[in-house]
């Protein structure tokens, strides 16, 4: 028993005497753990900057940016829409594609007044309301990807939206 505790370091109590740890959870369920960990930490900061740069609560928050995000993909390619889905919050891709519109085949292109039209509709918003929600939320988005996918969504987006997409100052 001597001989055991030397190995085990000086006092460490023998391995069946020590209380459950990390060394009784499969490999494979901690990892799974820590990037649920991740994914939650990703979202929550993701929408805490949504919330201080919008002014608006986690709940309008979370409704705004599944709004916007769905109105932009609907106005880029769907390679493309996928490739920035990629680098976004687990946690956001899961409500957004919960999204009805979503739903429909291949929906015709539309300009900054739609997508404004859109966002304002899905959000009851006023429209001198519409467009700080549409920048809060592109910005915190832009926050989250890479600079060569926000240059790629911008090459497909038309010209009166590129500068809601732009980076904010």
């Amino acid at each position: 028993m001597a001989d055991d505790r030397e190995q085990q370091g000086k006092g460490a109590p023998p391995e069946e005497e020590r209380p459950a740890s990390r060394r009784d959870v499969p490999i494979e369920v901690r990892r799974a753990q820590r990037a649920e960990s991740r994914a939650s930490q990703t979202y929550k900061a993701f929408l805490n900057r949504l919330c201080e740069r919008g002014g608006m609560s986690p709940a309008v928050a979370e409704q705004a940016a599944v709004s916007v995000l769905c109105a932009l993909e609907q106005r880029i390619y769907s390679e493309e829409a996928l490739d920035l889905e990629a680098q976004l919050p687990r946690k956001l891709t899961e409500l957004l594609h919960r999204c009805e519109r979503h739903e429909e085949e291949l929906p015709p292109k539309f300009g900054r007044e739609e997508l404004l039209k859109r966002v304002g509709e899905d959000l009851s918003l006023n429209p001198d309301a519409v467009e700080p929600v549409v920048r809060a939320v592109l910005d915190s988005i832009r926050h989250l990807i890479s600079e060569g996918e926000a240059e790629d969504v911008m090459g497909q987006l038309p010209a009166d939206m590129r500068d809601l997409w732009g980076r904010a100052i």
